[in-house]
């Protein structure tokens, strides 16, 4: 009886390590799984239609009547420029070489569109400082950025980017990385509006 009486005090002992080691098992493997979805926008290729936008825009005299819209634009020859940020060094290099090259880098009959995060407030006041001869966009949401593959990755700002648009509509250069203090870049972007003039 005695052996009887052991060997059932040591398989309830063996249950309850089995019990416990499969509750300290399932507690111990508990795996929380987190789905991150990042959407990639690619800008459009050279050949392919440009996105269609209308954003607001202001030149030194104040915000203009009416927005400024691509397709709007159809049978010109347009250069959408975007960048950072109002009044920075990369910026101010870029569009005071777009001032004062104008005629060599763009000529009569082209559309030149800059466009940023910023204000319309903060572009009225940086084009009447600056002189620019031409009205600067504002896209506050980046939406018209994003379209272009032009938001800078985890800022809420757009990166440095050029495109020109022949006057079929059609993506006729583009640069991604459009370096603003490069001889070599401004001299790529005249030669590709002369082309699509």
């Amino acid at each position: 009886m005695r052996s009887s009486l052991t060997l059932a005090a040591t398989v309830a002992v063996l249950a309850l390590d089995a019990g416990a080691a499969r509750a300290q098992t399932a507690s111990s493997t508990t795996t929380t799984v987190t789905t991150t979805t990042t959407t990639t926008v690619v800008a459009p290729a050279v050949g392919e239609a440009a996105p269609d936008f209308s954003l607001p825009w202001a030149d030194g005299s104040g915000a203009r009547a009416t927005p400024v819209a691509l397709s709007d634009l159809k049978g010109k020859v347009v250069v959408v420029a975007f960048y950072p940020k109002d009044r920075t060094s990369g910026c101010t290099a870029e569009l005071t070489k777009f001032r004062d090259e104008y005629a060599s880098l763009f000529g009569d009959g082209v559309v030149v569109v800059p466009v940023s995060a910023d204000s319309i407030d903060s572009h009225v006041s940086w084009a009447s400082e600056m002189k620019f001869p031409f009205a600067l966009a504002s896209d506050p949401s980046l939406a018209i950025a994003d379209k272009y593959g032009s938001r800078m990755a985890g800022r809420p700002i757009a990166s440095r980017t050029v495109f020109v648009i022949g006057k079929d509509g059609r993506i006729a250069y583009r640069e991604m990385k459009f370096n603003a203090l490069s001889e070599d870049a401004y001299k790529a972007l005249a030669a590709a509006v002369a082309a699509a003039r």
